[in-house]
């Protein structure tokens, strides 16, 4: 999607990427032609910690969902001269200087000139406000959490073997020998009297113990996913404003906005 003044107002913070899809930083302000109102650089924070601002063209430019797509390449961004000098406008000595970094062709002489357009304001927001004095940028720093896993332990499932006594009640039986006697009823004659002999065989049950092993439970280590908050607390710097005039007195709230 090429970049037009509708869009101004979304850029301030866009993520920047080069030719090859590299990112570059996020975007600082926007600068528009002054006669046409059309989009033409951005300033990039390049640089450790994002310290430096570098012009980049909008030629060729397009937004996509992940960010703002430049034409040129993010080494020729890097090197790209300081061409800002502070009061919200884009010098012609210094688009001139970027156009040839770039390998742009620069417009005819008598153009109207480029500025910066605060892209958190619209263009009627800034009617009937002088912007001819030095701006001035506040700064805040916040706090980024991020998350990463780390191993915090192990623990292992192992089996060993216990000993105990376990005891069994079992029923068992055995024979006894009981004498019976029953009398002859009816006078038969008894047999010759001499030594006789009888024998029984008695028998008894007898517990056997054996044993047998037998699956009763199955065991095994699963893991999950609990969530709980923590709080990070940690020191940040904020920049404030004082407005004062050339006698050293505070100006009142209509003053200071």
């Amino acid at each position: 999607m090429t970049i037009t003044p509708d869009m101004v107002k979304d850029l301030r913070g866009t993520e920047v990427y080069d030719r090859e899809d590299e990112k570059i930083g996020k975007v600082g302000e926007v600068f528009v032609d002054n006669s046409t109102g059309e989009p033409k650089w951005v300033t990039v924070n390049t640089g450790l910690f994002g310290t430096k601002e570098t012009f980049v063209p909008l030629d060729g430019a397009k937004q996509g969902r992940d960010g703002l797509h430049v034409a040129p390449a993010k080494q020729t961004i890097k090197n790209a001269p300081r061409s800002d000098d502070g009061s919200g406008e884009l010098s012609e000595t210094g688009e001139q200087e970027l156009y040839s970094h770039y390998g742009l062709t620069a417009p005819t002489a008598g153009r109207a000139g480029t500025d910066r357009r605060d892209a958190r304001r619209g263009d009627g927001d800034r009617a009937g406000h002088d912007r001819s004095g030095e701006s001035m940028t506040l700064s805040e720093e916040r706090l980024n959490v991020g998350k990463e896993t780390v191993e915090t332990g192990q623990v292992r499932l192992r089996k060993y073997v216990v000993t105990e006594n376990q005891t069994v009640e079992v029923p068992v039986s055995h024979e006894e020998v009981r004498l019976e006697r029953e009398p002859v009823r009816d006078g038969r004659p008894g047999g010759s009297i001499g030594e006789d002999e009888q024998s029984v065989t008695l028998h008894a049950e007898r517990a056997v113990v054996g044993k047998e092993a037998h699956a009763v439970e199955n065991v095994r280590l699963a893991k999950e996913t609990v969530t709980e908050n923590e709080s990070f607390s940690d020191e940040v710097r904020k920049e404030r404003l004082d407005v004062q005039d050339e006698n050293g007195v505070m100006a009142d709230e209509k003053r200071r906005h």
